[in-house]
């Protein structure tokens, strides 16, 4: 195989990137510390073909730079993003020439005050680099990618995924499956690289175009169809002679911005054979729009309370989808907390249920100052800038468990009233398996309510049944709600009605 490079000079490969999910109808905010920066050998010693003793090291020289993620959450400060983009920048210029770049993004960062923030990271990152490297982008198929952002890369693909039960996104944890789609998207954008610099070629063509299509993670479940269909004809459109890679975006919903939406990108050698296969991949998302189904039958809240009350399953699990803090939901909102005391039932006590957990840190403090066993009046929640969605709930109830220095929740609390125990935390914090709730055991209670959107595998193995509450917040599954005002229209489901869209792939 013919090289560009002298005999006994490998290619020089940064690493780096930036990723997070921005939720930009939530109050919260991201900083700087909400951020893990992993630098040096440790981002070296993250994936096996990176390190020493790996298959691709003997014939390249990687380069750690920079690798900054967030637990999802609401807008990035200005401020911390600028930090994190100019470190990056400065290693890459510090680094010394480099011949190509493994660049990791999500897809569906927000920033305060900036539009296509990760097209504006890369633009930075390209100028940086200079012409002539290659940048080779993996991506979460539940981002964005403008005409902006895929201009200025080589090389991109996103996610595969691969059926697995769904779980809550955000910095994954070493070998979950979320963690392992993202380590594979990386592996296949470093190795395609390689090979692209090994054989002395440049940049091919990339075939994108956007689907005027916005929809949620929890109604394009690769695990159900059309989801597994579609998601599964990238790596055989790969096979191709003059294809490189294929890959499908959903789109992020819950931002605000023109590139909001379903998109795909063609990589190949072969510029009309890469064209003729994303028209034919975008034209099928198009087609299937009607098709997307909830992972779990949906209801509003009230509905789903009234089926878990009824049902004889137990313990019966809802997911509060509105306020889903790993989608960058603020965690805060005690709207599922009114709903469930409203039921007569568990008012009284004849059920049960858990419901965890939600933000509020002055409550916490005021239940541990109270002490187990001790009689609280709370206002509970609500704890970002007035806003309807945002008032607090008035509790009155008995402090029953604490924990303190939980390593996500930090200081933990329940409060019992009735048949509901409400678990409050000083910070946001998923509740994704059955060691997150502490002493209190979920398989003990009727109902078990978490604020997620797709629960992740543990707690649905352990739910009898389960509903998803379309419940109000930053990342509500019913997008009309939300107030989108910059997103471009039509746009589906917003205008279910509007005219099919001209969908020719523009080479770039």
């Amino acid at each position: 195989m013919s090289t560009p490079f002298p005999a006994g000079r490998r290619p020089r490969i940064g690493i780096g990137g930036m990723s997070v999910r921005s939720a930009a109808f939530s109050p919260h905010r991201t900083t700087y510390d909400d951020f893990r920066v992993t630098r040096g050998a440790e981002l070296l010693a993250r994936d096996a073909w990176t390190r020493p003793d790996g298959d691709l090291s003997g014939s390249v020289k990687w380069v750690p730079l920079l690798h900054a993620v967030a637990v999802p959450g609401g807008p990035v400060e200005p401020e911390a993003y600028r930090r994190l983009k100019g470190e990056l920048v400065d290693r890459i210029r510090q680094a010394g020439p480099l011949d190509g770049l493994v660049y990791e993004l999500h897809g569906a960062m927000g920033v305060v005050g900036l539009e296509d923030a990760e097209a504006d990271l890369t633009e930075a990152v390209r100028e940086a680099l200079g012409p002539r490297a290659l940048i080779s982008a993996a991506m979460d198929p539940h981002g964005n990618i403008s005409r902006r952002l895929a201009t200025a890369l080589d090389l991109v693909t996103a996610h595969r995924p691969t059926g697995h039960r769904p779980t809550a996104p955000g910095p994954a944890a070493h070998g979950s499956a979320a963690g392992q789609d993202a380590a594979r998207t990386r592996e296949r954008a470093a190795r395609k690289l390689v090979e692209r610099l090994a054989a002395g070629k440049g940049r091919p063509h990339l075939a994108w175009v956007q689907v005027p299509v916005l929809l949620p993670g929890e109604r394009t479940s690769p695990r159900l169809e059309p989801a597994r269909s579609l998601y599964g004809r990238p790596a055989s459109i790969e096979e191709l002679d003059g294809i490189v890679d294929a890959a499908v975006w959903a789109g992020w919903p819950w931002a605000d911005e023109p590139r909001c939406k379903a998109a795909v990108v063609v990589t190949g050698d072969d510029p009309a054979l890469a064209v003729e296969q994303a028209r034919s991949l975008a034209t099928e998302y198009w087609d299937l729009r009607h098709n997307f189904v909830f992972a779990a039958p949906a209801g509003d809240a009230d509905a789903c309370v009234e089926a878990a009350v009824a049902s004889p399953a137990r313990p019966f699990l809802i997911s509060d989808t509105g306020d889903n803090p790993a989608a960058g939901g603020a965690g805060d909102l005690p709207y599922m907390l009114g709903r469930l005391l409203a039921h007569g039932d568990l008012a009284a006590g004849r059920v049960t249920a858990l419901h965890a957990g939600i933000t509020d840190p002055a409550a916490v403090a005021q239940c541990f100052a109270a002490g187990v066993g001790a009689a609280v009046r709370l206002s509970v929640g609500g704890t970002h800038e007035p806003h309807e969605l945002h008032e607090p709930y008035e509790l009155l109830g008995e402090v029953v468990a604490l924990r303190e220095a939980d390593e996500v929740g930090g200081d933990v609390a329940a409060v019992r009233r009735g048949g509901v125990t409400a678990v409050l935390v000083s910070r946001r914090k998923p509740f994704r398996s059955r060691a997150d709730f502490g002493e209190l055991d979920p398989r003990g209670y009727d109902l078990v309510v978490v604020k997620a959107g797709c629960p992740a595998p543990e707690l649905s193995d352990l739910a009898a049944d389960r509903r998803l509450a379309l419940t109000p917040g930053a990342v509500d599954q019913n997008l009309a709600r939300l107030g989108h005002r910059r997103v471009e229209r039509p746009l589906f489901p917003l205008d279910p009605h509007m005219p099919a869209p001209d969908l020719t792939p523009e080479l770039l």
